[in-house]
């Protein structure tokens, strides 16, 4: 029998691996509402990281997202036995104590907690409502011979994520209010959160602090790792029976039909699943097509765009657009696409890209010299997949122009040398995707030619050449054709290294100098659409990225034998940026270098026998860390332990991306877990 999208899906944890509590602690699963908010915690229900929540809503008025609800204390109370669900920790002890009792764990439409007491099992379930801050926790109880009540106490910190809370007199308390289903605004200026039962039960007010709950992942980042959390009281919920009891959490007074709302949420997220995009993505797994959609939200301008990571990033022009192709073009959705890349047009400035993109008006930062360069290739992918150039022209056209001419005329950070190779920034910026700085000091200095940032500039001139002539249209003010065989040569001349046989990372003009690190930067001279390379120096900086900087799981960012190389990343914060882009592995490189090693190679066998261990390391990456999702990055060292973001919008993109283009040139027939036997 074929299984549906959402069984094939489904991501299921054991008891074992459910039992071992330092196992369970590092798995960690993610809800998204598609406006910016999410629940996660580990599937164990014991947070570890201040960014962990059941209700942490986005609220652009007041600066991004925030906590509100942290967690819950649930218990399932038979006769005089108090049989307690969640865990969490306190200094030096676990309560109710380091062993669950879940049984089981999974992830389909929804996550499910499965926990057995004795005879008695009851599955919990959570499910954020699209579109508004809601969150619903459905229980199921099944085998019991006796009287049974549950116990519910919240927990909320009301906070940004990036902060904790303490104990305080600030916090407003009004015991009423818990009573008639509503927590009052604890703090002013702050959204209200109500509370509402599908089933029978009270709420009776017990206002409390609890102390020092501690968070292990925070004090393993270097960051202060205890919290107070107040709760108002307490959901005495029951008896129950096996029919199902939903607890409501929400911004927005529900009221009931909360079973309507719930099966409403399922059918829709089912309907998504199921629906068959334009192109449909080869996944039979269904779990990077499930991943890529906690990636596009809403806006409050209702303006359709990109998050680049969970838990902690908003929206980045240069991720946004990186990201675009695979989780959108590639994956099918095509006009939802085009609707996002419209939507980042439409808040260009001077032909500019933003860097970072706020949604209050007028707050957004353009410190990137490439976000721009990336904008046109997105417009390439885009041609890749649909063959529509009137769609290019019609919407496109004009703002690509604008882009090509602000970067010929050059302006703050940036202008083209002579030579047609674009010079950026100085020794105090850090413009490239390789930004990480320590006391303000540039750990990668990249100022100067940047040698992806040459390749993407000479990538779009060889773009815009080519649709001008289909135009039948003129790019005033630019000789394109001069410009690009300037750009061609220099590249070759400059970055070239006939000794070693590769791409300098930069070219220092005034210096006149290279810098010879070996860095994955160069393998997008030899993936994107026009490469300044002939083949075998194509060829040659592919062998030496696959020799040096391949791993299972991405690229390295510097070579091992580089001594500045860092194979670990972790530590407290100026520990990490060291390594950030020293030897860290980022997954996102591998969509271009496996697009640039089709490129280079007609042998199937070659490219599969490369890429096949990291497809199958990267699918086994999705039962670890942020469970369906592609981390940001991975040590550089065996055995590459997951780090950063547990959910990275460019990580998850470019693996699709992959994925399509092995499939269509019929190197492998598909990526994920085979579920049907």
């Amino acid at each position: 029998m074929k299984r549906s999208e959402e069984t094939r899906s489904m991501i299921v944890l054991s008891a074992s691996q459910c039992a071992d509590m330092e196992g369970a602690l590092r798995k960690e699963w993610l809800e998204t509402n598609g406006i910016g908010g999410y629940a996660s915690s580990t599937i164990v229900e014991c947070n570890t990281r201040r960014y962990h929540g059941l209700l942490v809503s986005n609220l652009p008025e007041r600066g991004g997202r925030f906590v509100l609800l942290s967690t819950l204390e649930d218990s399932l109370i038979l006769g005089e036995k108090e049989h307690f669900l969640t865990t969490h920790r306190y200094p030096d002890l676990f309560f109710p104590g380091d062993r669950s009792t879940l049984a089981a764990f999974t992830l389909d439409l929804q996550p499910r907690f499965t926990y057995r007491i004795g005879g008695v099992e009851i599955r919990k379930e959570l499910l954020l409502l699209h579109g508004e801050d809601t969150l619903l926790i459905r229980y199921v109880i099944d085998g019991l011979r006796e009287s049974a009540r549950l116990k519910i106490r919240p927990f909320i910190a009301y906070r940004n994520i990036h902060e904790l809370t303490f104990e305080n007199d600030n916090l407003r308390r009004d015991e009423e209010a818990f009573e008639k289903g509503k927590i009052t605004a604890p703090y002013y200026d702050m959204p209200a959160l109500f509370v509402d039962i599908e089933g029978p039960g009270s709420m009776c007010s017990e206002p409390h602090w609890y102390l020092d709950f501690e968070y292990g992942e925070e004090e393993r980042r270097g960051f202060p790792c205890r919290e107070d959390l107040f709760t108002p009281g307490c959901l005495d919920v029951g008896p129950v029976a096996g029919d199902p009891l939903i607890i409501c959490f929400s911004t927005l007074k529900k009221g009931r039909g909360l079973n309507e709302a719930w099966e409403n949420e399922i059918l829709r997220r089912k309907k998504e699943l199921n629906s068959s995009p334009e192109e449909p993505m080869k996944d039979p797994s269904g779990v990077l097509r499930r991943s890529a959609r906690h990636f596009i939200t809403g806006t409050a301008g209702n303006r359709t765009s990109i998050i680049a990571g969970y838990h902690w990033f908003y929206e980045w022009g240069r991720d946004s657009l990186i990201s675009l192709p695979g989780l959108t073009f590639h994956a099918g959705r095509i006009a939802e696409g085009v609707e996002i890349l419209s939507g980042i047009a439409g808040l260009c400035r001077n032909g500019r890209v933003a860097n970072t993109i706020s949604e209050a008006k007028g707050d957004s930062s353009f410190n990137s010299v490439d976000a721009t360069l990336w904008f046109f290739w997105c417009v390439q992918e885009l041609m890749s997949v649909t063959g529509d150039l009137g769609l290019v022209r019609d919407r496109f056209w004009t703002v690509l122009c604008d882009m090509l001419t602000a970067y010929a005329v050059g302006g703050e950070h940036m202008k083209v040398m002579d030579n047609g190779l674009l010079d950026v920034g100085d020794a105090s910026t850090q413009l490239t995707w390789m930004d990480a700085t320590v006391g303000g000091i540039p750990v990668t200095p990249r100022h100067g030619c940047p040698v992806e940032i040459n390749a993407l500039w000479y990538n779009a001139l060889c773009m815009m050449r080519g649709l001008a002539l289909q135009y039948g249209m003129e790019i005033p003010g630019i000789d394109i054709e001069r410009l690009c065989g300037k750009v061609k040569r220099s590249i070759q001349e400059l970055f070239w290294i006939p000794s070693e046989r590769y791409l300098a990372d930069v070219w220092l003009p005034g210096e006149k100098r290279r810098d010879g690190s070996i860095r994955p930067n160069q393998i997008f001279a030899v993936s994107l659409p026009h490469s300044a390379l002939d083949p075998e120096q194509r060829r040659a900086v592919v062998k030496i990225v696959t020799e040096r900087l391949l791993t299972p799981c991405g690229l390295r960012t510097l070579d091992p034998a580089d001594p500045r190389y860092c194979g670990e990343y972790r530590g407290g914060p100026e520990e990490r940026d060291r390594a950030y882009h020293q030897g860290t592995v980022w997954p996102w490189l591998l969509g271009h270098y496996g697009e640039a090693l089709l490129s280079v190679s007609d042998d199937h066998d070659t490219v599969r026998n490369t890429l096949m261990p990291v497809l199958q390391y990267l699918e086994e990456h999705l039962l670890h860390a942020g469970l369906g999702h592609i981390s940001e990055v991975f040590d550089g060292e065996p055995p590459h332990r997951p780090g950063g973001c547990i959910a990275q919008a460019w990580s998850t993109a470019e693996v699709i991306r992959l994925t399509a283009l092995l499939n269509k040139r019929g190197v492998l027939r598909h990526f994920g877990r085979n579920t049907d036997g």
